[in-house]
Order: C-alpha cells, then structure tokens, then sequence
C-alpha cells in the first residue's frame, strides 16, 4: 500500500532537485526540461510496483468525464496559444510601454499603472504568458532608467499569480480543479471574485508597504516607441481571445464543453493566419514563433502526474488524506494545506493530488475545498520559488539580465506578502460561500 507513496515522494523530491539544480538535459542540439522526464520515470515505476490496475489506468486517461487529463490540457494549450500570439505580435509589450509613458518620472505611478496593467492582462490571458512577457521588458526598462528593479519585479511576480485567481482560464491550476470538479466558467466566477478582489487589493498593499522608500527615488528615463507593425494579425488575435473567453462563459448554456470553444478557437486563429499569410505570400512567422513557444512539455508532466495520483487513488492513499481531512473547516484546511503543498511538489502536481482528494472525499468537502483549493495553488506560486513553474522561469530570467534576486529575497516577500494575502482570499472565499 505504501510502496505507491513513497514512488511518488521521491519523484517529487527528484523533480523539485532537477528544477533547482538540474533544469536542462542536452542531447547534441537538442536541449528538454529534465522535471517532465522525472515524473514520467516515476509515472513508470508507480504503475510497475505500485500494484495499480493499468486497465483502469487506461480508462481513467480516455473516460468521457470532466476528470479527463486530455480534456483539460486542450483546453490550457488552446487558451496559451491565444496569448502567446498577441504576445509575439508585441501587445504586452506595447502595453507595458503605455503604462511607462502615463507614469513619467514618477515611480510610485509606475509601480501603480504597472500592477494594475499585469493583473488586468492576467485576468483575461494567463499568468505565465504575462510573467514571461513582462520581466525583460522590466529588467531592460530598469536598467536605461538606472532604478531598482525589484519592486517592478515583485509586483509583476504577485499581480500576475493573484489576479490569476479571477477567472478560470487564469492559471493551469484554475483549469484542471475546477473542470475535474465539472464547476463551469460563470460558476467559477461566482466563487473567485471575492477572493481576487480581497487578494489583490492586500497584495498591493503589502507590496506598497515594502517598497515605499525605493518607490521615492527620483526615476528618469523615455519610454520608448512600441509599434505594432501588422494590426490586422493583431485585431484577429484580440477578437479571437475576446470571443473565446465569451464563448467560454457561456458554454454551459450552449452545449458545448469549454476544452471544445477553446481548440477550435485555436484552429480558428490558425486558420485566419494562415489565409493572411497566403494572401501576403509571406510566411505566417507569428504563428510559427506561437507554435515554438507553446509549453508542449506540461503535456506528459500532467499526464504523469495523473498516473501517479490514479495509483496512490487505487491503493486509497488519497482516501485516507480525505478522512484526515474531516469535513470541518474546509475553507481553512484545503487553503492552508494546499498553499504549503504547492511550495513542497510544485502548484501543478499539488492540484492533481487535491483534486483526488476533494473526489474521494464523497462531496462533504465541496465547493469550499474546491476554491481553497484554487487560492492556494495561486498564492501558494509567490511563497516560495519552487511554488510554481513560473517562478523558476522568472527567476532565470532575472538572473539573464543581471539582476539579483536569490532564494532568501524570495522567501522575505513571500512571508511578508503572501501569507495576507492567502488569509485576505480565503476571507473573500468565506463571504462568497455564505452570500451564493
């Protein structure tokens, strides 16, 4: 029984050392993400000594249910191919450059339109893609401008995994336990929107708090000119998104399942660029930049994660967490313990396992569980560097462009920053539980 556990333990420890020491396997030219390459050894093994039912395995990987991995990673691929196309055309950065040139030479302006520019983009796109986009453009904006970047960068970090909370399509994590529970676009709105609202208006605060001081020093720099050369790809981008996301809010009256809006809204976009390209006979190079950075990898991480949480299911390891959990103070046990979690195996893994948990629960945990949840795969990404995906990528990307910000920096705004935040959310879920 206890054979399934102790597979996974190590995988996670292994797939946690990897992405702090080990990120990269190179093969001759080809370079691959060593975490992925992990969980799938362990998926492995799990199924070989973990005593799982393969066939149910198989089933569980194909079944026509919310719960399906494949559905869900549809629906995130779709969603982040939408986003990486405006952000190859350059709209974040243009974006960014409007929020400069508003701010002037003031820093506490900066930082303001800054927070609040981040966290609308990642209400209606995804944190990573935000986080991916904005850093250099912040690293390189700091350094003309010869001003602590820090701030910058720590907002961007928290406006990024808190406004991602607002709507489903936010945040892989938002996906995957939302669609597993069969909770829709609308109805997830119900239940995230107090929760965001607390949760980003703490978060700025606390941010504003710390920073302060270096926010008073004097900032001179120009914004620079931000054209976006073919506006006709880019209405097609920005139509596409906003269509998708009301399609998405609507699907649960339509008929259609949102893994479905999402793919073809996808295929939709490519087809359009494809036509435009034709047309121009010039090659599509903004869809084939999209196709390139799209996070093919979180693919087989998910699916083995999935394995692994089917087996520790089967042998009723997941069953038994449940019971420890009780039914008491769902809101307050889920959100704590999945705020910690995220910071021990990573927000994605922590969310697969969770979302076992809450199904073997039998409902008494419910939507509380569900939400608590949710804030704490979110919140839970600021706490530590370990606590998301994301948060290793920024930190390599900071570390790109010179800028210090060790282990410790990130734990310091984590503690002062997160902890609030993660209890601000998990008052505004409190409210949305006994108003709905």
């Amino acid at each position: 029984m206890w054979i399934p556990v102790i597979i996974c333990c190590i995988t996670c420890v292994l797939m946690i050392c990897s992405i702090l020491f080990f990120p990269k396997l190179k093969i001759g030219k080809i370079s691959l993400d060593t975490y992925w390459l992990i969980t799938i050894v362990g998926a492995i093994f799990a199924l070989i000594f973990g005593g799982a039912d393969i066939a149910k395995v198989g089933q569980a990987l194909i079944a026509d249910t919310a719960i399906n991995p494949l559905k869900i990673l549809v629906l995130f691929i779709s969603m982040t191919i939408l986003s990486i196309y405006l952000d190859e055309l350059g709209f974040f950065r243009f974006l960014a450059n409007v929020a400069l040139k508003r701010a002037k030479t003031g820093q506490k302006k900066l930082f303001l339109y800054l927070y609040i520019t981040v966290s609308v983009l990642t209400v209606f796109t995804s944190n990573d893609i935000i986080i991916l986009s904005f850093t250099p453009f912040i690293c390189y904006f700091a350094k003309n401008a010869k001003i602590n970047p820090i701030p910058y960068l720590a907002a961007e970090f928290v406006a990024a995994n808190t406004w991602s909370m607002a709507l489903i399509i936010g945040n892989p994590t938002n996906i995957y336990l939302a669609t597993a529970s069969g909770i829709g676009f609308l109805e997830y709105v119900k239940y995230s929107i107090f929760p965001t609202l607390f949760a980003g208006l703490v978060a700025f605060g606390a941010l504003f708090l710390i920073f302060r001081k270096k926010l008073k020093e004097p900032m001179h720099a120009e914004a620079e000119t931000v054209v976006i050369e073919d506006k006709l790809s880019l209405w097609v981008g920005i139509v596409h998104l906003a269509v998708c996301t009301v399609l998405l809010a609507i699907s649960s009256y339509i008929g259609l399942e949102m893994w479905i809006v999402a793919l073809c809204s996808a295929g939709s976009l490519f087809i359009f660029t494809a036509v435009i390209a034709i047309v121009r006979k010039k090659k599509p190079i903004h869809l084939l930049g999209c196709l390139k950075r799209t996070p093919y990898q979180l693919i087989p991480f998910v699916l083995s994660m999935f394995v692994m949480i089917v087996v520790l299911a089967d042998a009723g390891i997941t069953e038994i967490i449940a019971d420890v959990m009780g039914a008491d103070l769902p809101i307050l046990k889920y959100g704590v313990s999945s705020f910690f979690a995220s910071n021990l195996i990573n927000n994605i893994p922590m969310s697969v396992l969770f979302s076992s948990i809450i199904e073997a629960s039998g409902g008494t945990a419910g939507i509380p569980a569900i939400f608590a949840t949710v804030i704490g795969s979110n919140v839970g990404a600021f706490f530590t560097p370990i606590g998301a995906l994301a948060g290793i990528m920024w930190g390599a990307i900071i570390g790109k462009h010179e800028t210090k910000f060790g282990y410790l920096d990130f734990l310091k705004i984590g503690v002062t920053v997160a902890l609030p935040t993660l209890f601000a959310a998990l008052g505004g879920l409190w409210l949305a539980v006994s108003v709905f």
